[in-house]
C-alpha cells in the first residue's frame, strides 16, 4: 500500500485540497493507497478545513468537510512513503525537522507536474478565484504524482 501524506501551513487550505482530490482520483483507480494530510503548525489543529477551500472541492467532486487539522507528528516520517509539501517553505521545514531514520521520501507537489512553478500558492489570504486556481495546481500536481507513482510501481 503506498502511503501519502500533503503538508501545508496550517492544514486547513492547500493540504485538505490535495487530501481530498488524492482521496477521490485513488478510490476511481481502484487503488489500495492511504492519503492524508497535515500542518506544519498546530494553529488549526481539529478545525474543518477553510469553507473556501470546502466550497472549490465540493463544486469539483470531492467533498473534504469531513477532514480535521492536524499537525505533522516525526512519525509521519515513519508511517508514509511520501511526505509531499505544497511549496518550498514546507519542504524546508520537512528537512530541518526530518527524524535521521525517517523513512517518507520529502517532495515538493509541483515537482511531479510539467507547471513551471514550484509553490503552490497560498490562497488563505486572498479571494475566492485564488482557491479556484490553487486547485487547479493541486489538481495537476496530484495527478501527475498518481501516474509517476504507478509507474513506479510497475
Amino acid at each position: 500500500m503506498t502511503r501519502i501524506l500533503f503538508l501545508c501551513t496550517g492544514n486547513i487550505c492547500r493540504s485538505p485540497l490535495a487530501d481530498g482530490y488524492a482521496r477521490y482520483r485513488v478510490q476511481a483507480l481502484g487503488l489500495d493507497w492511504h492519503i492524508d494530510s497535515a500542518g506544519t503548525g498546530a494553529w488549526h489543529v481539529g478545525e474543518a478545513p477553510d469553507p473556501r477551500a470546502r466550497a472549490v472541492a465540493y463544486r469539483r467532486g470531492y467533498p473534504i468537510d469531513s477532514l480535521r487539522a492536524r499537525q505533522l507528528d516525526a512519525a509521519d516520517h515513519f508511517e508514509f512513503d511520501y511526505i509531499i509539501a505544497l511549496d518550498r517553505s514546507h519542504l524546508d521545514h520537512l528537512q530541518r525537522y526530518r527524524p535521521q531514520d525517517g523513512v517518507a521520501e520529502n517532495t515538493l507537489l509541483l515537482s511531479w507536474s510539467n507547471l513551471a512553478h514550484e509553490d503552490v500558492a497560498d490562497p488563505y489570504y486572498d479571494d475566492d478565484a485564488a482557491f479556484e486556481l490553487t486547485a487547479d495546481e493541486i489538481e495537476a500536481g496530484v495527478d501527475a504524482l498518481i501516474a509517476a507513482l504507478q509507474t513506479r510501481a510497475s
